[in-house]
């Protein structure tokens, strides 16, 4: 079981991967447009794309974190949807930033956990000397493939990019724990069907349009998060040692106007977790790197705070981590 904190009280941890936040930028599309007092950042298409909001994200991290792609020894792109079935997104974003360079590019997809399955994965690559310097981008631009007739959605998704850099760490910074589960029986109830092998191109017409676009079954969503997300809050916490009460500050996946009542049923209080889908919307893979951002420009988090990420993805898959700043 794990510990018993106060609110307040230190938390006395052990960092299992050490690893520390050399910079982060983000990137969002000029154009904006509201739903009733709900805002939404969306590319205007043949102006934006994928690429340029990643691309001037990973320019901001660098500039920010003062080096340059040649400090960089591993590319990894965490976004939910690719920008073309092949290359994997990261080689194109890879073109854009490193040509020129042998860093290698990667793609890590868990949809809207993305970014802390990357970081996860990456984590442990880095405390094992594989790489001492990580950037990880998330860039989406989902509003391209939304169905204006499937409304819950359609008003939900902002586009956007974040991206981070992560370097090996001699502090007691790092990654405390990492937890993923996933529940197949929820696979079909956030999907885009068309575009690779299972309806193809060459089969798109007027008639299976909407294979090709987002479709999304909220209600089932939330019926399995609410039964399994508990459980594995409650598995976390004493896998992590640290209780939802002594944790700094959660920066949750930005999933729907629903996260207050998820969190709720976590027992979080209002004041211990981001909550920007007002002004921000659903932003897929960007939504947790953003919230990172957001946090750490206004003060919410700082360094030697201990954070929680954590959020629900298709499949359906569910991530936790816990991160000492």
């Amino acid at each position: 079981t794990y510990p018993t904190f106060m609110k307040g009280q230190k938390i006395m941890t052990e960092v299992k991967r050490h690893v520390e936040i050399a910079g982060y930028g983000v990137c969002l599309p000029k154009n904006t447009v509201q739903f009733k007092d709900q805002i939404r950042h969306r590319v205007v298409e043949n102006e934006e794309t994928q690429l340029d909001l990643a691309e001037a994200a990973i320019q901001a991290a660098l500039e920010n974190a003062n080096l340059s792609m040649k400090d960089i020894d591993c590319l990894i792109s965490a976004s939910a949807v690719g920008v073309q079935p092949i290359p994997c997104t990261a080689a194109l974003i890879h073109e854009r930033v490193a040509k020129g360079l042998s860093i290698p590019a990667m793609d890590i997809n868990t949809t809207c956990t993305s970014f802390i399955s990357a970081l996860s994965t990456m984590s442990h690559l880095i405390e094992a000397g594989e790489y001492r310097r990580v950037l990880i981008v998330s860039s989406e631009v989902g509003s391209l493939g939304l169905n204006p007739n499937q409304k819950e959605s359609y008003e939900l998704f902002s586009d956007g990019a974040a991206a981070f850099i992560f370097q090996s760490s001699d502090k007691d910074k790092g990654v405390i724990a990492s937890l993923q589960r996933t529940w197949s029986e929820g696979a079909h109830d956030t999907e885009i069907r068309g575009g690779l092998t299972s309806y193809q191109p060459k089969e798109y017409s007027e008639e299976t349009k909407t294979n090709f676009m987002f479709d999304m079954k909220g209600k089932k969503i939330l019926l399995l998060s609410a039964r399994v997300i508990p459980e594995m809050f409650q598995e976390f916490q004493e896998k992590s040692g640290i209780s939802k009460d002594a944790v700094d500050y959660i920066i949750p996946h930005q999933a729907s106007r629903a996260l207050p009542l998820v969190m709720g049923k976590l027992g979080v209080d209002e004041d211990k977790y981001l909550n920007l889908v007002t002004d921000y919307g659903n932003m897929v893979s960007v939504a947790v790197p953003f919230g990172l951002a957001y946090a750490l420009d206004r003060g919410y988090v700082k360094e030697g705070d201990t954070i929680f990420l954590m959020g629900t993805a298709a499949g359906m898959t569910v991530n936790m981590l816990a991160l000492k700043l």
